[in-house]
């Protein structure tokens, strides 16, 4: 039975069952059949919209699709969602086909369905597990109800270079903060009963190293070491595996040379072999069709036997292994034995996910109708784009604003904006369910009359006579709201940006509100770390609002006016300047490292600090937080044991504040240079006004290993820096040595 652990919590007589009718049906299979269950092909049933991928239409060939299901040479679909023709589909399969077999029904659910929740990179600003694990479930239960099975997601790329526009897909630039979101947003996803209509397979992708994509320019070629992959890129992809993911999507890039959908010691050695993973690997849209154009095949028969070869069990869209799996076998150049393997894998996670037993899970249109776009899913949408906001700068203490007694100018491209609120990859949303921040501002105000909203800009382009009536709505007001940032077209896929500060009309926007001399608030939408310069740098406050989604006008209304505090801390780095790409705080020492006191001839532009703008784990509240001296149980840990840090923060301020305690190392002497900084650990802590709290963290031999030459992880004895901060660029190391 190796290899048949498939689902959650699914039973042993369930899987023996579920291989019993496997190889009844693999016996009778032909190859055609066979190739059909790995072909997976765009739904043009059931409703979705356009320009997801290249090449989608709305008025693809149904009855072209309806034979092909019918006659066994499709095996899964696509982005189509719908409980009332979730059945009709079905029925092609169960029905009308020689062997019954059902449909896979997969769709892009990334952030949300109809209710769609922050960004991931959003989301991950908040450091809350629980709720990423939340809003997937309630993602999944929309997602279930409406007739998916699997959702291609979560995204578990690491991303280092902000210019990467795939970076609001992920959670940043830590590895631990990776490992743990994507853990969680897989027990969301696939919840405690695979089979059950609330659940979806999970996807996590892109397998693997596509994050560090060089330039940070989508789609390009990934060059590492082994080391840095197995250390940065690899652990996300097995946290998400270990919470139980039964799927993988590989990748466009390629990985050292060998295109990473056509890397057999990826998608094999690493993934079956040394992990153990039972799943199937899909590609992502065409990439195995795209081994051609990487210089990598000959032609698509060439591409179909290298991808499958190489481990990807299941085609997207290209349509290759239908056309070309049966000449393959003929020829000999694709053993029957691998494609019995990839069938098998899809067949068993089919039954893992009960299609055999219930295929027409998520056809109940009433229950589509109670649950989707439900008043809890927007009450926790609501609550995660709260904690998603960060706020990075509050000088003079202008934030909270008073509900009353204030005339306020919401000015910007994004002030009455209610299209962009969702962000990227949110291709089901309701629009209906849009509150634009002017509505949640109006609604939160006790006289809505007191706000004046003027756009000024657009996002990419200047208005006529915008900045002039933008000037005058700030010289009438006591407190200026600046709405700015990217539009969800600048950050996504194949969104990679060469600068990425504020757009130039914008920018001129701030520096004309600016020069009013009226305070200024940043509310900036973004979905990576950002260069923020000019009036924008210079504003009194600033708030990082991401992509909030259905509920974003009330999320940053209920941080604005201080109905709840701001609690996000940032996942990613915002550099001083677009130039220091790729910059994250983990970064080695080199052999002349930066002096605050800015030597020549040491690691560092000439323009800038060799540091960021605002680091990693930045963020504050509305109370001043002093922070103590990290303190150790010991000054030595011995092997295979552990110490204990401590610190003491005290709340100076009249309100309890949420904060997050961060704990850091730094190996200083290794036979593998390490970081300068390494998160091992965090804890979101309540500190209550005028109050004092002690917050003690185990610091473990697990949390002193590293990545050695072998690759496997080891640990050396020698001095080691512990800090526990409010950001990777704060607070006073202690140290400690670890003995043998």
């Amino acid at each position: 039975m190796a290899g048949l652990m498939m689902a959650p919590r699914m039973s042993l007589a369930k899987q023996a069952e579920a291989k019993d009718r496997i190889d009844d049906l693999m016996a009778r299979m032909t190859i055609e059949e066979k190739a059909g269950q790995l072909n997976l092909m765009n739904d043009p049933f059931r409703w979705r919209p356009e320009g997801v991928n290249p090449g989608d239409r709305l008025d693809s060939d149904q009855a072209q699709t309806a034979a092909d299901i019918k006659a066994g040479r499709i095996g899964a679909l696509f982005n189509g969602v719908g409980a009332a023709t979730t059945r009709l589909v079905q029925d092609m399969a169960v029905r009308e086909s020689r062997l019954g077999i059902p449909l896979l029904f997969a769709a892009d659910i990334v952030h949300g369905l109809r209710t769609t929740f922050p960004v991931p990179l959003g989301e991950s600003a908040s450091w809350d597990l629980d709720l990423a694990e939340r809003t997937a479930r309630a993602a999944a239960v929309e997602g279930g109800a409406s007739g998916v099975h699997q959702t291609y997601a979560p995204m578990v790329d690491v991303a280092r270079d902000q210019r990467w526009g795939r970076v609001v897909e992920g959670a940043g630039e830590d590895v631990l903060l990776n490992n743990l979101f994507a853990a969680a947003r897989t027990k969301g996803f696939q919840g405690d009963d695979l089979a059950h209509w609330s659940s979806l397979l999970a996807c996590p992708k892109h397998f693997a190293a596509y994050g560090a994509a060089e330039s940070g320019m989508d789609y390009n070629s990934t060059d590492m070491s082994e080391v840095m992959l197995r250390s940065v890129y690899l652990p996300p992809f097995k946290a998400a595996l270990d919470a139980g993911a039964l799927s993988v999507m590989s990748a466009f890039n390629d990985l050292n040379g060998v295109p990473t959908s056509g890397n057999k010691w990826l998608l094999t050695d690493i993934l079956h072999g040394e992990w153990g993973f039972a799943g199937f690997v899909v590609s992502d849209y065409t990439s195995e069709a795209e081994l051609v154009a990487h210089g990598f095949a000959a032609d698509g028969r060439d591409a179909a036997r290298i991808a499958l070869m190489a481990g990807v069990d299941m085609s997207m869209k290209s349509g290759l292994y239908l056309r070309h799996i049966p000449s393959l076998i003929q020829t000999g150049e694709v053993p029957i034995a691998r494609v019995d393997q990839a069938v098998r894998r899809v067949l068993m996670t089919k039954a893992a996910l009960g299609l055999f037993d219930n295929p027409y899970r998520g056809s109940d249109v009433a229950v589509e109708r109670r649950v989707v776009g439900s008043r809890d899913h927007l009450a926790l949408a609501r609550e995660a784009g709260r904690k998603s906001i960060v706020m990075l700068k509050n000088e003079g203490g202008l934030l909270p604003l008073p509900k009353s007694g204030q005339r306020i100018a919401l000015i910007g491209p994004f002030g009455a904006d209610a299209a962009d609120v969702f962000g990227p990859w949110s291709i089901f949303k309701d629009t209906d369910l849009a509150v634009s921040l002017e509505q949640g501002l109006r609604q939160a105000l006790r006289d809505p009359n007191a706000l004046t909203v003027v756009k000024g800009s657009d996002v990419e382009a200047p208005l006529p006579g915008g900045v002039e009536a933008a000037v005058a709505a700030a010289n009438e007001a006591d407190v200026v709201l600046l709405a700015i940032g990217e539009s969800s077209v600048m950050s996504a896929e194949s969104k990679s940006r060469v600068s990425i500060d504020i757009p130039a009309p914008q920018l001129a926007l701030a520096e004309a509100v600016a020069a009013t001399g009226k305070p200024v608030v940043v509310l900036l939408r973004n979905g990576r770390g950002m260069e923020l310069s000019g009036a924008v740098a210079g504003a009194n406050s600033i708030l990082v609002t991401w992509f909030l989604g259905s509920e974003t006008g009330h999320a940053i209304a209920d941080v604005l006016f201080g109905d709840h505090e701001p609690t996000g801390r940032l996942p990613v780095s915002f550099p001083f300047r677009s130039g220091q790409s790729p910059f994250y705080y983990a970064h080695k020492a080199t052999g002349r490292p930066s002096q605050p006191t800015d030597q020549e001839f040491t690691s560092k532009f000439r323009e800038v600090p060799h540091a960021a703008l605002y680091p990693f784990g930045h963020g504050l509240t509305y109370a001043s937080i002093d922070w103590s001296e990290t303190r150790l149980s010991s000054q030595t840990m011995a092997w295979n044991g552990q110490i204990e840090a401590s610190v003491t923060l005290t709340n100076g301020g009249d309100r309890d504040v949420t904060e997050v305690v961060q704990l850091y190392i730094r190996d200083r002497v290794a036979s593998l240079t390490q970081p300068v900084r390494l998160l091992k650990a965090f804890r979101r802590v309540t500190v209550p006004a005028g109050k004092s709290v002690e917050v003690t963290m185990p610091l473990t031999f697990d949390d002193v290993k590293f990545m050695g030459p072998d690759h496997t992880m080891i640990a050396e004895p020698g001095l080691f820096d512990v800090w526990l901060s409010a950001s990777a660029q704060t607070g006073q190391a202690a140290q400690f040595t670890l003995v043998r």
